[in-house]
């Protein structure tokens, strides 16, 4: 049933009331999930068991794949050495591996017998290896080739104490797969061959958006245990030289977005064999007091070369979180964007000549924030307020309904009312979406608008059928409208105009609807709320004012201090609803009506008024054709 929400319901839990004996850490907090399947990727070296690691900017993908990485046993067997050496006529340049530190020590030797300094029989009793054998036996002298007497050493492990981890952060060809012109010595590794028998982490964002890199780099993959350098660099003409390939796995760890994950999986046959491992980022964890102590342990880390926090200061760090992540049971597992906010308070306590970060820099700092980014916002409210912007914030119009939006800036956003308005007519076009017509709809908005005609049906031409002309608009708006979350305030409005009562104007709609009439929870919530707060504020609150919004929204709602205030005192209000009849009759104040056994609606009820405007609208479509 619908009821109106007290600010003693909307209190975040405090499972921790002290975090002063908190160690500072870096640890992962709230993504077991992924971080089991992440160790198993990193544990198996076996062709395929490549990683995609997806998730949000900021989760801490990389400080989980690192510190994974060190926990790892050591594989003495993946620190070989790497050279390459003179191969005679053959086309093909030959690869020497040894055991970790052994290749300089061949050099070495190599450049003493080309000297004359040792026999031919010293150097081989060194290395009793028929590959070396057979490079021996086929050097020509030092007079003819001095060249061939020197190892182009490409993989120096010698003084590695663990298998190499390479984060490259600009890939290309020449960056990730190396060179080679002419001659042994002109090899040049990339960080696919650097990261041999170790990991190779990229952004996947930069390595798929080159088509032809991603080509390069799955043609790599597909090598077992091999890596392949490049015969062709963008710009260069391809070279006679053919290098062996490296016998070490590289393992791929790619690190993106969970639309770029999808976007490959789909379209790319091969990306789910190369890339088994697939871990994926939460953004949000529970609210719980593990992962508020994990939350605050990070910020430790994260501020020690700032001045310490206090408990008040972490709580209100952690009720952020919690608006960040819409949900007053869970928190953002965007860790960075809480040592952000840590920092930028630091500031503000030394402005105010506090030793101590308190609550206090916490709410200033926000409160800057909002106020940074804050003119498009009011240049909105000093719109409304002048009347240069239409909108009604009291009485009653009919085909009019106040929704709400959000407005993005970069980074930052924030809530504003959206007049929507309904017009009805005889025809059969049916519901005609004008910002669609106008080119600025989006598709989920397109099929909001059409979800509306199927409720419609459902729920009132049951012995008729739907035939209308209707056009829904947002007034006042020449930006892109999308997403579904205005399709309640939109469903009101068509009714008001086809029942042809008035609806108040006062109260602010945001929700879904589903055809069936189920109410679906939208995001933005708070944003929206407190752009339509504001909105109020500036032409004065009468005491009537507040929002309509699902019940599922409950969980979400982190509402400012001032908002609070308000509530306490009567002079806004928050409306939860479960069905769209609950909403009618707070729009309205008349009864929605349910239908009888006969299946009519109760004469003079909301509803029955909807169903007989429907039958005249078709009745006059009728007698019109």
């Amino acid at each position: 049933m619908m009821r109106e929400l007290k600010t003693d319901e909307l209190r975040l839990s405090e499972p921790v009331s002290s975090f002063q004996d908190i160690v500072p850490g870096t640890a992962i907090t709230g993504q077991e999930r992924a971080m089991s399947l992440l160790r198993l990727g990193l544990s198996i070296d076996r062709i395929g068991y490549n990683i995609f690691l997806s998730g949000d900017d900021g989760s801490g993908r990389l400080t989980a794949v690192m510190e994974e990485i060190e926990k790892l046993p050591e594989k003495p067997s993946m620190l070989q050495d790497a050279a390459y050496i003179w191969s005679g006529k053959d086309r093909n340049i030959k690869l020497l591996m040894f055991p970790q530190g052994e290749a300089r020590l061949f050099q070495e030797y190599l450049s003493s017998y080309g000297q004359g300094k040792i026999s031919r029989e010293a150097l081989l009793s060194k290395w009793q290896r028929d590959d070396i054998a057979c490079f021996i036996k086929s050097l020509p002298s030092r007079e003819e080739n001095e060249e061939a007497y020197s190892l182009n050493i490409v993989l120096d492990r010698s003084s590695a104490a663990k298998r190499p981890v390479i984060i490259e952060t600009h890939p290309s060809h020449r960056s990730l797969f190396g060179s080679a012109s002419l001659g042994h010595m002109s090899i040049e590794a990339g960080s696919y061959q650097k990261a041999a028998g170790g990991f190779l982490i990229m952004n996947a964002e930069e390595v798929t958006g080159d088509e032809n890199l991603w080509k390069t780099l799955k043609r790599y993959i597909e090598m077992t245990h091999r890596a392949l350098f490049s015969d062709q660099v963008p710009g260069e003409m391809s070279s006679s030289v053919r290098p062996d390939p490296i016998p070490l796995l590289t393992k791929v760890i790619l690190i993106g977005t969970e639309e770029t994950y999808n976007r490959l999986a789909e379209k790319d046959d091969k990306f789910s064999r190369y890339f088994r491992i697939a871990p994926e980022f939460d953004y949000t964890m529970d609210r719980n007091e593990e992962n508020m102590k994990g939350t605050v342990r990070y910020l430790k880390a994260a501020g020690r070369v700032l001045r310490e926090a206090d408990d008040s200061a972490y709580l209100e760090m952690l009720r952020y979180s919690s608006w960040l992540a819409e949900d007053r049971e869970k928190l953002t597992t965007e860790l960075s964007l809480l040592g952000d906010l840590l920092e930028e308070a630091d500031l503000n306590a030394a402005e105010n000549g506090r030793n101590v970060i308190t609550r206090k820099d916490i709410e200033d700092t926000l409160h800057k924030r909002d106020w940074h980014a804050s003119l498009a916002e009011e240049n909105i409210n000093e719109e409304i307020r002048k009347g240069e912007m239409v909108i009604a914030l009291s009485g009653s119009k009919t085909g009019i309904v106040n929704g709400l939006a959000v407005m993005d800036r970069g980074v930052s956003s924030f809530g504003t009312p959206a007049v929507i308005s309904a017009t009805v007519a005889p025809g059969n076009e049916g519901i005609v979406n004008i910002e669609h017509e106008a080119g600025l709809s989006g598709g989920i908005h397109d099929k909001g608008l059409l979800i509306l005609e199927g409720y419609l049906r459902h729920r009132y031409a049951k012995t008729f059928p739907l035939s209308l002309y209707a056009g829904i608009c947002f007034e006042q708006s020449y930006a892109e409208v999308d997403g579904d979350s205005a399709s309640l305030g939109e469903l009101y409005a068509l009714l008001s105009a086809i029942a042809e009562i008035p609806i108040r104007q006062d109260i602010a709609v945001t929700g879904s609807v589903s055809q069936m009439g189920a109410l679906q929870p939208v995001g933005g919530i708070n944003e929206k709320i407190q752009g339509f707060f504001k909105a109020c504020s500036v032409s004065g609150l009468t005491g009537t004012q507040g929002v309509i919004l699902p019940v599922q929204n409950i969980s979400s709602l982190i509402l400012p201090t001032p908002i609070e205030k308000a509530m306490n005192e009567g002079l806004f209000h928050i409306w939860a609803i479960s069905d769209v009849d609950e909403g009618i009759e707070l729009l309205s104040g008349l009864r929605s009506g349910k239908r009888d056994r006969k299946g009519d609606f109760p004469p003079s009820s909301f509803n029955r008024r909807v169903e007989d405007g429907l039958r005249n609208l078709w009745r006059c479509s009728q007698d019109k054709g």
